[in-house]
C-alpha cells in the first residue's frame, strides 16, 4: 500500500507524518503487553497472599503449640490460641488438629504435633473461584514441658 495520497487542491502528493505513524505502533504495542502487565500485577498479589496466608498458618502453629507444651494444657486451649492468631489475620475456614491425640495425656519429654491448615480459594483476595483449591498446612512438633 502506498503511504502518499493526493491532495485535491494542487495534485501534490502528502505523506503522513512519523509521529502519527509511530503513536499508532505505540498504541499496538500498548494492546499487546497491557494483559501481560494485568496478569503479572494480579499475580503477584495473589503470590503475596498465598506467602502471607502460610506465614500466618506457621505462627499460629507455633502459638498454639507453646500452649499445647505447657503443663495442665488442654487441645481446647491451645487450638483457641491458635484460631485467636488466625481471626486476627483475617484467616477463613482455618483447621487446627492434634495428630496424636489428647495433649493432656502426653507425658514431659514426648512429642505434641500440631496441624494449623486453611483452604486457598476462601482466602484468595482476588481469583479465589478461578483457581484451584489447595489447603495449605503448617505442621509443628515440639517436647512436653
Amino acid at each position: 500500500m502506498n503511504q502518499t495520497t493526493l491532495n485535491l487542491i494542487d495534485n501534490k502528493p502528502l505523506r503522513r507524518s512519523s509521529s502519527a505513524r509511530r503513536s499508532g505502533v505505540a498504541t499496538v504495542e500498548f494492546a499487546i503487553c497491557l494483559p501481560i502487565l494485568t496478569l503479572l500485577v494480579f499475580g503477584s498479589i495473589e503470590a503475596a497472599s498465598f506467602i502471607f496466608l502460610k506465614q500466618s498458618l506457621q505462627v499460629a502453629a507455633y502459638e498454639g503449640i507453646r500452649e499445647a507444651i505447657r503443663n495442665g494444657s488442654t487441645n481446647t486451649t491451645s487450638a483457641g490460641r491458635s484460631m485467636a492468631i488466625l481471626n486476627s489475620r483475617f484467616v477463613l475456614d482455618a483447621n487446627v488438629a492434634f495428630p496424636n491425640g489428647n495433649v493432656a495425656a502426653v507425658r514431659r519429654g514426648e512429642q505434641v504435633i500440631i496441624e494449623v491448615s486453611a483452604p486457598t480459594r476462601t482466602n484468595s483476595p482476588l481469583a479465589g473461584q478461578w483457581i484451584a483449591n489447595r489447603t495449605l498446612t503448617a505442621r509443628l512438633v515440639m517436647l512436653k514441658e
